[in-house]
Parts: C-alpha cells; sequence; structure tokens
C-alpha cells in the first residue's frame, strides 16, 4: 500500500503542474488584461465572455497555494496577476464590497455582492498575502471580513444572509445560480465563509475573527449538519426554517474535511473532536454515492427517489479529499481504496488527456458533459487543492 500512496503522491504533484500549466498557458487574456472569461468544451476562448469574481478569485488562490509547493516563479507572477486584476477591478471600493462579474472590457456588470463571491476574495488573498506579503491584499481582506460582518451577519439568529445589491441593500434573487433554491441562509456560503475566515486568520491573528470562526462552526454544527443522516442541510430562510432540497454528494465529502481543517484552524479543542466524528460520518454514508467504476456521483433527490446521474469534475476532486481525511481519522483501509479508485476514474474519465485540465464531467453513459473548461464555475480551485492537500496528507 506505500507504493501504491508514493505513486499517487507522485502522480498528483505530476497533476497539479498540468493543472497550473493549462490555466497559465490558455488562460491569460492579453488583449484586455487579466484573464478569460471562458473557453468552452472544444477550447475555443470567447473574447467578449464576461468575467466573473468566483473565477478570478479561485485562480488567485490556486497559484497562490500552488506557488507554496512548487516554488516556481511562474506561479507566483500569475497569483500577483490574478491579485492585481481582482483589487483593480472586481473590487469595489466606493462601498466595500465585491462586483459579481465585469464585462470583458473591465467595465462593471453585475454588481450585486453576492457574499460567496466575498468569502473566495478573502480566501485568494489571505492565500496571495502568505507569499508575498503585500499589505494590500491582507488588508483588502481584512476590510472584506468587516464588510461581511457588518452586513450580512444575522445577530438575531446566528448564520449569515446570502446576497445583497452594490449599495448593500436587500436583494429578490438572492441565488447563487439558476439550479439553487432562492432562500437567504445556504450551506454552501456558510462553508465558504468559514474556510475564507480561517484561511484568514492563518496570516491575521485576530481574536474577534476567531471567535467568529468558532462561532459560525458551532452554527453549521446546529444547523446544517444531519446527524441522523450523515447529510447535509442546504437551504434555510433567515429562522432557520428548511426547504428540503437534493442530497449533494460533492458538498457533503467537501464539508467532511474542510470543516475538520477549519476546526483545527480555530484551536476549539470541542469543535475539532465533533468535526472528527462529523468527518467519519459523511464519509461513512457518502459511500452510497459511489458508483462500481469509482466515481462519486453528483446528486441524489430523496423526494423523486432519484439519482442525478451525472459525475462533475469538482466532486471528485473532492471526494480524493474527503474520502483520505477519512481514512486517516480510521486507518480504515476502505477508505484508502476509495480514494485510489476514484483517481483511476478521475485519470480515465475526467482528464483531458488531449488538451490538459479536466472536463465538466460525464453522465452516465460516460458521455461528456459538454460545458466550459474554463469560466464562471470552471476553475483551478477544487482539481488543484485536491492534489495539494494530497501531496500533503501522504506520509511515505
Amino acid at each position: 500500500m506505500s507504493l501504491k500512496l508514493q505513486q499517487l503522491k507522485t502522480e498528483l504533484s505530476a497533476e497539479l503542474d498540468a493543472i497550473l500549466a493549462y490555466w497559465s498557458k490558455n488562460t491569460i487574456d492579453n488583449k484586455k488584461g487579466g484573464f478569460v472569461g471562458q473557453i468552452d468544451v472544444n477550447e475555443d476562448t470567447i473574447a467578449d465572455a464576461d468575467k466573473g469574481s468566483v473565477l478570478n478569485a479561485r485562480i488567485l488562490w490556486s497559484f497562490s497555494a500552488g506557488y507554496q509547493v512548487t516554488k516556481n516563479e511562474e506561479h507566483k507572477k500569475m497569483a500577483e496577476r490574478a491579485f492585481k486584476y481582482l483589487a483593480n477591478h472586481f473590487y469595489d471600493p466606493e462601498f466595500g464590497g465585491l462586483f459579481w462579474s465585469i464585462n470583458a472590457d473591465t467595465t462593471p456588470k453585475d454588481t450585486k455582492n453576492q457574499i460567496y463571491a466575498l468569502a473566495f476574495a478573502i480566501y485568494g488573498l489571505s492565500e496571495y498575502y502568505s507569499i508575498s506579503n503585500d499589505k494590500k491584499a491582507l488588508t483588502i481582506a481584512i476590510n472584506l471580513y468587516l464588510t461581511i460582518q457588518k452586513y450580512s451577519y444575522d445577530p438575531v439568529n446566528k448564520g449569515y444572509l446570502e446576497a445583497f445589491t452594490r449599495e448593500w441593500q436587500s436583494i429578490e434573487d438572492l441565488r447563487l445560480s439558476s439550479k439553487d433554491a432562492n432562500e437567504k441562509k445556504t450551506m454552501n456560503t456558510h462553508l465558504h465563509i468559514i474556510e475564507a475566515y480561517a484561511n484568514l486568520f492563518k496570516v491575521w491573528k485576530d481574536p474577534k475573527l476567531q471567535s467568529d470562526i468558532i462561532e459560525l462552526l458551532q452554527t453549521i454544527e446546529e444547523h446544517f449538519i444531519n446527524t441522523k443522516t450523515g447529510h447535509l442541510h442546504l437551504f434555510f430562510d433567515e429562522n432557520w426554517v428548511e426547504k428540503p432540497d437534493v442530497i449533494s454528494y460533492g458538498h457533503d465529502i467537501e464539508a467532511a474535511w474542510l470543516l475538520l481543517q477549519c476546526a483545527e484552524i480555530s484551536e476549539d479543542e470541542n469543535l475539532i473532536a465533533n468535526y472528527k466524528r462529523h468527518a467519519i460520518q459523511i464519509a461513512e454514508v457518502t459511500q452510497e454515492g459511489l458508483d462500481s467504476d469509482g466515481g462519486l456521483w453528483y446528486e441524489f433527490d430523496p423526494e423523486k427517489n432519484e439519482l442525478i446521474t451525472e459525475k462533475h469534475w469538482w466532486v471528485q476532486a473532492e471526494a480524493l479529499i474527503g474520502f483520505y481525511n477519512a481514512y486517516q481519522l480510521t486507518r480504515d483501509e476502505k477508505f484508502l481504496d476509495i480514494v485510489l479508485k476514484n483517481w483511476e476514474f478521475i485519470k480515465k474519465h475526467i482528464l483531458d488527456q488531449q488538451h490538459g485540465e479536466w472536463f465538466w464531467g460525464i453522465y452516465k453513459d460516460y458521455s461528456l458533459i459538454q460545458k466550459d473548461k474554463a469560466g464562471f464555475w470552471k476553475c483551478p480551485y477544487h482539481n488543484s487543492r485536491a492534489c495539494l492537500e494530497l501531496m500533503q496528507r501522504i506520509k511515505t
């Protein structure tokens, strides 16, 4: 098994280099600055595509985190490019938020403040600060944190509200995407706020931030983790009345390891112990979403008793980390077997062996899902992070 793990680590190291090489080679926008907004499934660049703040923030995180390991100066330059572009064109100094999207010519397009996007900016900026010591990056990250606390935090019921106008007024459409429920509090946004706050705390040891992290972990545990089923609740109104929805296997297994990591950063021993238990339970239950080929299905709709028969790239990336984390906690080799089989599935069906990067995913019949190679939601974050996490965790 140690030989298999060493081989896995070697392959993931090579894949990290390949992912970052793809984005370095294909996504720099030499005409309009920053990075292109979209590359379609056929590798065609859409020159006038809108540019999303989440894509830019995730590029910033990926190259900053990648540089920590590779020490490749080109990766640091890409991170710096992403930082300058985010600071100059997405950050809104007038109202303290972040534009959801801009036009290809850098003018603002959708100026709503989606808290999910602010969180990813904090995540990327704090990672960039750790490799650059650029005080401007830290300042913007802190400002965004304070802005979220000022406008999004619910002091009565706890938790965070989903979205606002540019001027921080209420907004009718709160959704991240068309598939989401239009609710005021969501698991997805809370997961990425805690991820961002924990990453910021690693470089800015502020006691109030630490207490906010601890409270948020307690809130997530109280409302979002279903300890009876081991799955996550996804959507609530502001008073924590749930709107039942699908089981999201990808978010389940991502939360399993990521929330434990955030608890460890918080340094709260009770939360660490609790989230170790949650990580194991969620990993146990998420096995129900595994196919015989090693891939993890996207979602299950309990109301219809229907499996959404797609295997998305990001779900596989999170499965690698989540199941390896369960192996670390239990030393049960069934979890290691899942990881090794999942990686073989990824290599066979998700990696684009011709052009590089990962396909969006496949359907049940193994045909490709015809969606972007790069775009609003197709970023180097999940897959590069899977490589980085396992490279760090595998001790052979």
